[in-house]
């Protein structure tokens, strides 16, 4: 016979209260790591964007040349501006660039990522030759366009004198140096709005456009009818960004006109840059560097919340 000893109730033990320290020297472990590799961009970010811009909103509240003491002048660089004809000259040229950059840049590149969302042969040849211009420097673009453009020596017055058509000015003419500035920066431009658009293109589901086919719709209804609505999206970030990058124009206007002719080029970056770099009005530059960050995010904001008011009512 055998005897079974008596199981005596012992406490349970909660294996929780065992490696809860070491579960938490391990959360501890993976939080430094992550730290650890964030840190360094953190540090820079902070340092290369945050800070100035704490330090440039100190300055448009002062009067300051870089030498001498700043005075604290409150909102009166910000009145000034106001009442100044050559801010006023270089937010109209802004606004003028805008309007003419922003549509023709979505809409080239629009029309380049349908020709090119294609099977047919060197394709992926034709999608990088179209990428270069956008990774090319706006220094190195800028240079090339000014040869291209020279009135007495560009390539382009050449062709233009051979077949005896008349010469523009361009970057020597006031009313043409604007519209030059423009192309150059579709060269560029269109080449990010075409990349966006052909990957917008190639995640349409082709059942749609399958079942449109198929339902009567020919090719141009199919394009408006199905794929456009699956491009809105995309349409207004290329919106958003292209407007972003045409209020802050300053390399090309910087590498060709440097303002002129007649300040006809003159946009708001490049005035904040004369007044803060040239005349050595730092708290001045400062505070149209800040009126155009507010113009910015108004922009913006007023482009989301239309955009998502008209997809509401769409839907």
């Amino acid at each position: 016979m055998v005897v079974t000893p008596d199981i005596v109730d012992r406490p349970a033990v909660n294996p929780t209260a065992r490696t809860h320290p070491t579960r938490r020297l391990r959360e501890l472990k993976t939080a430094l790591t992550g730290w650890s590799f964030i840190g360094p961009a953190t540090v820079i970010i902070v340092g290369l964007s945050i800070f100035p811009a704490g330090w440039a909103l100190v300055l448009s509240l002062q009067d300051w040349d870089g030498f001498s003491p700043a005075t604290f002048v409150g909102a009166r660089n910000y009145q000034q501006l106001l009442t100044d004809a050559d801010f006023g000259n270089a937010v109209l040229n802004t606004v003028g660039y805008t309007l003419m950059f922003v549509p023709a840049s979505v809409l080239l590149g629009l029309f380049l990522a349908v020709a090119l969302n294609r099977r047919i042969r060197f394709i992926g040849f034709y999608r990088t030759a179209i990428f270069v211009p956008f990774v090319a420097s706006a220094a190195s673009t800028g240079i090339l366009s000014t040869y291209l453009f020279s009135p007495q020596f560009g390539l382009v017055n050449n062709v233009l004198r051979v077949v005896h058509l008349p010469q523009p000015g361009w970057l020597d003419n006031p009313h043409q140096a604007m519209l030059v500035v423009v192309i150059m920066s579709l060269w560029g431009g269109a080449a990010f709005t075409t990349v966006i658009y052909l990957a917008a293109l190639q995640d349409v589901p082709p059942d749609l456009i399958e079942a449109a086919l198929v339902d009567g719709a020919n090719r141009w209804q199919t394009f408006w009818r199905v794929v456009w609505p699956q491009l809105l999206p995309v349409t207004i970030f290329v919106v958003i960004w292209q407007m972003i990058q045409a209020i802050q124009l300053f390399d090309l206007v910087y590498t060709t006109t440097r303002g002129g002719p007649l300040d006809a080029t003159t946009t708001i970056v490049y005035f904040l840059y004369d007044k803060a770099f040239h005349s050595l009005q730092f708290g001045y530059g400062s505070a149209a560097a800040y009126v155009l960050f507010a113009a910015t995010l108004l922009i913006t904001t007023g482009v989301v919340v239309y955009s998502r008011r008209r997809g509401s009512e769409d839907i």
